[in-house]
């Protein structure tokens, strides 16, 4: 039985995302649909590029997904299908799919070329579920789209380093449910300049000496509950995903704050990270 993932930025007040489901039923009434995220940031492309390259591997080979983000058709923004890691993405040549295909290389890009056929002002519902339903019964991507090489590229996805391998200057690509705010370093790319020099995160005024593997290494557990003080600290984690991220112990953007509230760290703001010299 086939998978097919939705992953937009429709939210969920309005009709989109379940005509879409409905469209896909339609077609294919055994298949399977799972939403990855219907509450992407509108248009955001860094933000849905994280959330599916972390999201999609999860699924069983052969899944299709269906990226609905900054859709709209015009001679900037062509539609593509990729083959790669023996899944399947069907979204627009946005940048979205840069960030998973700067580490593992497409087995097979096609510019899709059906629109001749199909007139319409909201090509997830009548492209991309076309698409998708096609993949699904076994159709090839050659039937749908022309072979093409290359995509288009995402802005900011690897940190910079200066030449004297003192300094990362990364930034915010993320800010999730909890407010925590991911950055674009990764720990392999962190491990690969910090050759054990002492360091310091800088984020706006805040400056940090340790990142950690777990949100809980901040708390002192051989202090009784009532004197640790440690809700609402500040701290940098890699995360799940081995990202760095700089969080709030239990935050909690409706209450008593977050990393980004907290902080005031928005989407694309700058984290720099100082290494010492010796």
């Amino acid at each position: 039985m086939a998978i097919i993932t939705l992953t937009t930025d429709f939210g969920e007040k309005d009709h989109f995302a379940g005509a879409i489901k409905g469209a896909i039923y339609s077609e294919l009434p055994d298949v399977r649909i799972v939403d990855i995220s219907h509450s992407v940031s509108p248009f955001n492309i860094p933000e849905a590029a994280y959330i599916i390259f972390n999201g999609y591997n999860s699924f069983p080979k052969g899944t299709i997904h269906i990226i609905g983000i900054d859709s709209e058709l015009n001679e900037e923004n062509k539609h593509i299908a990729i083959k790669l890691d023996e899944h399947y993405f069907i979204c627009a040549n946005n940048g979205i799919m840069s960030m998973i295909c700067a580490e593992i290389a497409p087995e097979k890009i096609v510019e899709i070329n059906i629109h001749d056929k199909v007139e319409t002002s909201f090509p997830v519902l009548d492209v991309f579920v076309k698409v998708a339903c096609h993949i699904a019964r076994g159709g090839t991507l050659e039937v749908i789209g022309k072979l093409i090489t290359e995509i288009k590229p995402i802005k900011d996805i690897i940190p910079f380093v200066n030449d004297e391998k003192s300094q990362i200057i990364g930034s915010v690509i993320y800010i999730d449910n909890y407010g925590n705010v991911v950055t674009n370093i990764k720990r392999k790319f962190f491990d690969s300049i910090v050759k054990g020099r002492d360091y310091e995160v800088y984020a706006r005024s805040y400056k940090f000496k340790t990142i950690h593997n777990k949100y809980c290494d901040i708390v002192n557990f051989s202090v009784s509950p009532e004197k640790r003080n440690d809700e609402g600290k500040g701290l940098v984690v890699f995360n799940s995903s081995d990202y760095l991220e700089i969080a709030v112990y239990k935050g909690n953007p409706e209450t008593v704050g977050s990393a980004s509230s907290l902080m005031g760290l928005n989407l694309r703001d700058t984290v720099t990270i100082n290494f010492s010299k010796s």
